[in-house]
């Protein structure tokens, strides 16, 4: 994996998915410490978590609502649930995003 993450988070299970990155479970929500190489894209697709980022190293290019922009090292990123979106990175990019799952009824 490409990031430069601290010994704690390299021991957390791996993610097994589109990208590389370890997952850190918590009560109703997931925490990604994801790497993405140079080149990578994410084609179009949405999914049912609330998801926020922010970027700790490289850039990431999100287009939602055919609308793109450019997210860089201390931004925040927001992506509702069952919005379509897709990214694409120039750069090797790290970051932490946090999965928000949908709150059960009561």
């Amino acid at each position: 994996m490409a990031g430069k993450y601290p010994d704690k988070i390299r021991e957390l299970e791996l993610y097994d998915g589109r990208f590389d990155a370890y997952r850190l479970q918590a009560k109703g929500a997931e925490v990604l410490f994801a790497s993405y190489q140079a080149g990578m894209q994410i084609l179009a697709h949405q999914h049912d978590t609330d998801n926020y980022g922010v970027i700790i190293r490289g850039e990431l290019i999100l287009t939602m609502q055919g609308e793109s922009r450019r997210f860089g090292v201390g931004d925040w990123y927001h992506v509702p649930a069952f919005c379509e979106h897709a990214a694409r990175f120039e750069v090797e990019t790290d970051e932490i995003e946090f999965w928000f799952l949908p709150k059960s009824p009561d």
